[in-house]
């Protein structure tokens, strides 16, 4: 059995609330009784991509778990490369694999940079596509921005756009176990290219729907929501199952 912690949106310096709600899901991770396989971040790790948030982004991230961090379209490459990561800074995107015994975990640059919107370019597709081809293990498929309409309008008008190809690659490889995004700062299932598409919740916020009252961003993003994470279980039989906890 699998069993992955996702978090997305954690916006370092967003709120004055944010070191601490990002503290409180880290703790909570690191005070489970069981080690966890991996701890996927989707995403939105600083909000201003300054270089003080992601050094306070990588002292919170550090966990007795294996930790898989990935950019958002309020991260920046240079920073999120050298602070985060201990690379030289790049313009190209930010893709990274860890593989375990049990199962590969591909967490791709949707990115534009200077841009909401997302997109998966042709280098990423490439190595993702390399990544899917090297082994008959469950791959989870990370990335921030959803390739999907999720009916919120402020997270639709910003989502992944021309998703053909990854949706294509995803079909054509029976070995992805799900496709797992943020962005949103709302936690919702659905599918893409046959499989289970699953949002991350907003650590920093929460995302309040149309049917809610969220209609404008001064209405629809509540900061006092407590933080919530998705816990997604794949057994031996390749059932994934996913639950999420709020965080108080």
């Amino acid at each position: 059995m699998i069993v992955i912690a996702h978090l997305s949106d954690i916006h370092i310096g967003a709120t004055p609330r944010s070191v601490d709600r990002a503290n409180a899901v880290m703790r909570y991770l690191d005070a489970l009784p069981h080690d966890l396989d991996a701890v996927l971040v989707t995403g939105d790790i600083a909000d201003h991509a300054l270089a003080e948030e992601y050094e306070e982004a990588r002292k919170l991230l550090s966990s007795r778990h294996p930790v898989l961090v990935g950019p958002g379209n309020h991260d920046r490459r240079g920073e999120f490369r050298r602070v985060l990561l201990g690379e030289e800074p790049a313009d190209g995107p930010i893709n990274q694999v860890y593989r375990s015994a049990q199962a590969i975990y591909a967490m791709c640059d949707s990115s534009i940079p200077g841009q909401d919107a997302g997109h998966l370019d042709e280098e990423t597709i490439a190595w993702l596509e390399g990544v899917l081809r090297e082994s008959d293990l469950p791959v989870f498929v990370a990335f921030h921005h959803p390739p999907v309409l999720l009916h919120s309008p402020m997270a639709d008008g910003i989502r992944l756009h021309r998703h053909e190809r990854i949706e294509e690659l995803v079909a054509a490889y029976p070995n992805v176990a799900a496709v797992l995004v943020g962005h949103a700062h709302t936690a919702a299932a659905t599918t893409f290219a046959g499989r289970p598409l699953l949002v991350g919740p907003g650590v920093v916020s929460t995302l309040k729907l149309p049917w809610e009252g969220g209609t404008t961003f001064d209405n629809c993003v509540d900061f006092d929501l407590p933080p919530s994470i998705a816990f997604h279980v794949l057994d031996g039989e390749g059932r994934l199952t996913t639950h999420f906890r709020v965080v108080q």
